[in-house]
Order: C-alpha cells, then structure tokens, then sequence
C-alpha cells in the first residue's frame, strides 16, 4: 500500500502557494488544507478572534504568526483526511507550530516556494480578492471574466489595505523574520524541498517534476 503523503506548503505571502496547491490537488489527487479557510469562517462569523483578524487586516498586519490559528484547530483538519494524501497551506508559521504539528501528523515533504520579494511586492500591486471566498485574481496574471466582480457569484472584488506596497513590504519582512526556524526544523529532519522561480508557471514543473519522482519512488517501496 502506498505511504500517505503529508505536505506542507511554505512561502511569503502571494508567492503563489494557492496557486501551486491547487495544481497539486488537480494533478496528484492530493487534499488540501488551508489554514486561510479557518481564519475567513472566523471573519464571515464574525467571531471574537474574526474581529481581531480584521484589525490586523485593515493595519497592513494580517500574516502575523499569533493570527494563525492554533496546532489544536488546523492539524485537526488534517487528520479529518486520514488515509488520504494531503497538503497544508500557511501553517505552521513558527518552529513551535511545526514541533506541535510532527507531533500529530508525519509530515513527509516540506514545499517552500522562493520568490524574491520585489517580484511579490509588483505582482500584489494588481491582486483583488473576493472576500468571502477567499478566490484571487490579479490584473495582470488572472483577471476576473467581468472587471471588478467575481467569477462565480458575481459578486464585487476588493483590494485589501494589506495589498498595500508599504504593507506588502511589512508583511514580507516579519515573514522573513519568522520562517527561518521553520524552514532549518525541516531542513534538519531532512523534508525540504525549496522551488525558485518569478511565477507560479516557472516554478510549477520544479514542482510537478519533484512529486511526481516523490510518488513513483514511494509506490516503488510498497
């Protein structure tokens, strides 16, 4: 029987991992689970952590480590998909997180996706969002079908405070700041992959290439 495969998605903000988990779910049947997803169902009922998020939203401050929800509320629903492969978006944010989740779940490959920080900084110039789904599009890259409205509802598209260059930047700079300990913890328990590129299409086949090399080696031991 093949070993599940556990992932997590790592990378600054709008380095295009929704992009690449995505793409991963379509190509390698693989689940995934979105820390974002938990934050916005906090936001839409407007809970007492939903309205501290918004705070930080509206301050350019959203990415914060303490504004991800904790080991106990997003590994759970990565254990809701066991026996089934999975990927874990924007989680864990701190090398604590990342302890607590290997102590839950065996996480088997750690993506991190490097994009230079000007390249992200002019790309989230044009990025509009539709808010209660969560669903991006970006003037340049993937515009909606209808200016300003969203695709599916019809809905209109905001640009966030944080979309800010000057916010951009903030949020760059505390990621940086934080990730280092995550990314030497997978370093170390020899799990990181890292995947360089401009775009989501330049880095995508790295990807591509690397999980489909990581499946056929894993099915060829069992």
């Amino acid at each position: 029987m093949l070993k599940v495969f556990k992932g997590v998605m790592i990378g600054a903000p709008a380095s295009g991992k929704g992009t690449i988990s995505s793409r991963i779910v379509k190509y390698f049947d693989v689940q995934h689970v979105s820390s974002g997803d938990v934050l916005r169902n906090h936001m839409l009922k407007n809970t007492e952590y939903g309205v501290k998020i918004k705070e930080y939203v509206n301050n350019g401050k959203v990415g914060l480590s303490e504004l991800v929800p904790s080991s106990a509320e997003v590994p759970s629903k990565m254990q809701n998909v066991d026996g089934k492969n999975s990927t874990l978006h924007r989680f864990p944010r701190t090398r604590a997180q990342a302890e607590e989740l290997s102590g839950k779940e065996s996480i088997t490959v750690a993506l991190n996706l490097v994009v230079p920080f000007e390249i992200i900084i002019e790309r989230v110039k044009g990025r509009w969002i539709h808010e209660p789904s969560g669903r991006i599009y970006n003037l340049e890259y993937s515009p909606p079908k209808v200016p300003g409205k969203d695709d599916v509802t019809g809905e209109d598209l905001i640009q966030r405070p944080d979309d800010q260059p000057e916010a951009v930047r903030k949020r760059l700079e505390l990621y940086s700041a934080n990730i280092e300990p995550v990314l030497e913890y997978y370093r170390k328990e020899g799990v990181l992959k890292e995947f360089a590129g401009n775009t989501s299409n330049e880095i995508w086949p790295k990807v591509y290439d690397y999980l489909q090399s990581y499946m056929k080696a894993k099915a060829a031991l069992n």
